[in-house]
């Protein structure tokens, strides 16, 4: 069943349409420093009752910052703050010992929405590349040692955000780490670690669909002034519409402009696919503007057995294989 969406939907009108999915729900978010899509996303869900909004990223004080919002707005709901840096295995490993810790008995719906977008050469704590590192392998390993919580919910959903930019590049399979900088360009390293995101849902809807997971991607739409462009120039930009040329895509047009979103109706997806069970038969499936958009996945997404082979590098990246 199709979702009545579009691109002009927004977080508060999708959330008071599943505001009976929400209600009662235990939901962990990564992500949610002040003026982005996840906050964006958990201060709306916030009016609907959930039993519990789990807040993780990396700057206490940020996450707190979201936190206090939710509070003044929302004071019947409870938050917790979790310290989640994932450019780091060993933090990401202790912050989720503390997860499967909680009293409560399940997560029963996980966003992954944090991310890096462009900038100079950089590693991980682990050594590699930022973006391979921290928007796929963090999120990786932190979902997969949590997985526990996760399967003790009677409806366990994961939402994996990704982006558009998964058209400029498949998974680097030989070299995901670009011979550590030295074949660097920052919009390919972004592009592999969105293909990655839908990659590995789709990995998790085959493996634990029948344990009655749901696992979904989505593209939120193009939103400038988050903290994920602060350090896009306009040579940047320049950079990626030459991309976006030499692959043929509409955005190489010399005249093109993307359409731009607010973050109202950026989140707007992120509340689809975590909680609207109209997209449920399409498990594994990749959003756009409110609805499933298989049509807008890219070839870097379409090779089948590049979602068993990712997640066989990402268990060797790690160090550790996850079976359920």
């Amino acid at each position: 069943m199709s979702t009545p969406y579009d691109s002009k939907s927004t977080a508060a009108q999708v959330a008071a349409d599943n505001a009976a999915q929400i209600a009662g729900k235990v939901v962990l978010t990564t992500g949610v420093s002040p003026g982005g899509t996840g906050a964006t996303f958990v201060e709306t869900i916030a009016a609907h009752n959930p039993s519990l909004l789990i807040l993780a990223g990396r700057s206490a004080s940020k996450v707190q910052a979201t936190a206090d919002k939710i509070a003044s707005e929302h004071p019947n709901v409870q938050t917790r703050v979790l310290l989640l840096d994932l450019a780091s295995q060993t933090q990401i490993r202790a912050a989720a010992a503390q997860v499967l810790a909680y009293p409560e008995p399940a997560v029963d719906v996980l966003v992954n929405s944090a991310g890096i977008m462009a900038g100079p050469y950089r590693e991980t704590e682990d050594g590699l590349e930022a973006h391979w590192g921290s928007n796929h392998i963090g999120h990786f390993l932190f979902t997969n040692l949590i997985m526990p919580k996760i399967l003790a919910s009677r409806a366990p959903r994961i939402v994996n955000v990704t982006s558009d930019g998964h058209r400029a590049s498949p998974i680097r399979f030989s070299d995901p780490n670009f011979s550590k900088g030295k074949e660097y360009n920052q919009w390919l390293a972004y592009s592999q670690s969105k293909t990655a995101n839908i990659l590995f849902s789709k990995a998790l809807a085959q493996k634990l669909g029948a344990r009655g997971l749901k696992s979904f991607s989505l593209h939120p739409g193009v939103i400038f002034g988050t903290a994920l462009s602060t350090d896009v120039s306009d040579e940047d930009f320049a950079d990626l519409k030459r991309i976006d040329k030499e692959l043929g895509e509409v955005g190489g047009n010399d005249d093109f402009e993307w359409p731009m979103k607010t973050l109202q109706e950026g989140a707007a997806t992120h509340v689809v696919a975590a909680f609207d069970p109209r997209i449920e038969a399409g498990n594994g499936g990749y959003l756009a503007d409110g609805h499933l958009a298989p049509e807008e996945m890219r070839p870097t997404v379409r090779k089948e057995e590049d979602v068993e082979k990712l997640w066989k590098l990402s268990e060797e990246t790690v160090g550790q294989t996850f079976e359920f």
